[in-house]
């Protein structure tokens, strides 16, 4: 059994191996077909390449050919075109080579007549400088002058008729810049007083406080005077109990302390009880009622004029101002008009109405302490602008208002214009009559002061000065100098509001008597 299976196994493994050898020699025959069929296919397809690639090659050879052809005719065209332009160009250097010789020639041959009219003006210079010497000295043989003396004369002549149309000059110059000017200041100040209607009043040192009956000036006066005493004494201002029917004056340089006084005493005299004690509490309840009094004034003032953002105690400064005067004029009411006054000013003029309005309301604000420290109102005026802030513009307008320093801005003259119309107003101010003589003195003074000048007189108060000259030593040409250097001296030496008007006359008088 052992041996059928062997022999069956040997026989299937021979089977196999006989199967096998005939597969491979099928499968042999089969690649060698493919691979025969394969080399005749890639000779035909190396053949039909190189078939394809010389026909390749010779259309690149024509189109290279063709290119260099192309290439050729563009470069003969071009060589051509070159060769023309250069052509031109060489005929155009010729043509400015051809000018320029033509040219240098000119030039020499002008060269040649400038060197011969130079020849011939030297010798004419020559010719005319020796008859100018013979003309001089004709002139001097027959004048019997010499060039010194007729050059002064010609001089002296000369300087008249110079003198003479200078004179007409300005006169005709001012004649029409006054006209001008006048007719635009009279309009602008008439514009800004007529939309003013600002009031004043005018106070003094003293106030009146009206009693009930004469019996309550005994109670004000106290026992053995104690009473007044206190008053006096507390508030600074001396109680003035006299014959006048129900009157009590009080007087004090102070305005403040005397607004004090009479609000306590008005006080005391409705309360009726009056002693020591009950003063001193009604003058410290009249001190707060007067600085209530004086901060509500600032902030009036502030609402009248529409100025905003002023520092609080510039505002309580303002208020003070209510109890200040000058020559009369309530210096607060003189600030609301001034910053009124420069606000319309402004206006017509075209530049900050609220910067103006603001430098007029603070221009006088050092007139509030200036009774309490040392320096004038201007320089304490500045001094409390500087410290509370205020623009530069302000300040200068606050220095220059007098004329202490110059004005650096439009707004600062329109301030000193204001300051001035407010204060000229008629009945604004009053003036000692002392102040007003010295004033006119002061102008006939001035007037007398010029060569030529026989007398001169101030009238109109002071608002015009008349001035007779000698007419042998001043000419009609020297009246206009003269007046004009007269005005320039007063308005150098002299402080004064408004203006004043110089006329200078000159009369020629011929006396004769029929016998």
């Amino acid at each position: 059994m052992i041996y059928v299976i062997i022999g069956a196994a040997v026989a299937v493994i021979l089977t196999a191996v006989i199967a096998y050898k005939l597969g491979y020699k099928g499968r042999k025959n089969a690649d060698e077909t493919k691979i025969a069929n394969a080399e005749t296919k890639a000779r035909e397809i190396i053949d039909e390449a190189l078939k394809t690639a010389e026909a390749k090659k010779r259309e690149s050879l024509l189109e290279v050919k063709e290119e260099s052809i192309r290439t050729k005719n563009e470069l003969e065209k071009e060589t051509k075109e070159r060769r023309s332009e250069l052509q031109r160009l060489e005929r155009r250097v010729q043509q400015k080579e051809e000018n320029v010789d033509k040219k240098t020639e000119a030039i020499e041959r002008k060269e040649q007549s400038l060197a011969a009219k130079e020849e011939n003006l030297a010798r004419q210079k020559e010719e005319v400088s020796k008859l100018n010497q013979q003309r001089v000295q004709e002139l001097e043989r027959i004048s019997g002058l010499t060039s010194e003396q007729a050059k002064e004369y010609l001089l002296r002549i000369v300087e008249d008729e110079v003198k003479h149309e200078t004179a007409l000059l300005v006169k005709e110059l001012e004649t029409k810049a006054k006209e001008e000017a006048d007719k635009k200041a009279r309009d602008m100040v008439v514009t800004a007083i007529q939309k003013c209607a600002a009031d004043h009043v005018a106070e003094s040192t003293v106030s009146v406080v009206q009693l009930p009956g004469d019996e309550m000036k005994g109670r004000i006066i106290g026992r053995e005077g104690r009473n007044i005493r206190t008053l006096e004494t507390l508030t600074g201002v001396e109680l003035i109990i006299d014959d006048t029917p129900e009157a009590v004056v009080l007087s004090g340089f102070d305005p403040i302390r005397r607004e004090v006084a009479r609000i306590a005493l008005e006080k005391l005299i409705v309360d009726g009880r009056i002693h020591p004690a009950r003063i001193e509490e009604m003058v410290e309840k009249a001190q707060k009622e007067v600085e209530t009094m004086i901060r509500e004034e600032g902030e009036a003032a502030t609402l009248e004029v529409g100025v905003h953002g002023i520092h609080p105690e510039l505002v309580k400064l303002l208020g003070r101002m209510k109890f200040r005067t000058s020559y009369g004029q309530n210096a607060l009411k003189h600030s609301i008009e001034v910053s009124l006054l420069s606000g319309l000013l402004a206006a017509e003029i075209g530049v900050d109405v609220r910067l103006a309005k603001r430098a007029g309301l603070l221009h006088d604000i050092g007139k509030a302490v200036d009774h309490e420290m040392e320096g004038s109102h201007i320089q304490l005026g500045a001094e409390l602008c500087r410290k509370y802030k205020e623009s530069a513009i302000v300040i200068n307008s606050v220095e220059s208002h007098h004329g202490d320093v110059e004005p650096q801005s439009l707004i600062a003259c329109i301030v000193q214009a204001a300051d001035t119309i407010s204060a000229a107003r008629p009945g604004a101010r009053r003036e000692t009559l002392e102040t007003y003589t010295n004033r006119l003195k002061q102008l006939e003074d001035i007037s007398n002061s010029f060569k030529g000048v026989d007398k001169s007189f101030a009238i109109q108060a002071g608002r015009e000065v008349r001035i007779m000259v000698v007419p042998e030593q001043v000419t009609d040409d020297d009246m206009v100098l003269m007046a004009r250097d007269i005005s320039k001296k007063i308005e150098e030496e002299m402080e004064y509001p408004g203006q004043i008007k110089v006329n200078v006359i000159r009369e020629s008088r011929v006396t004769d008597y029929a016998k």
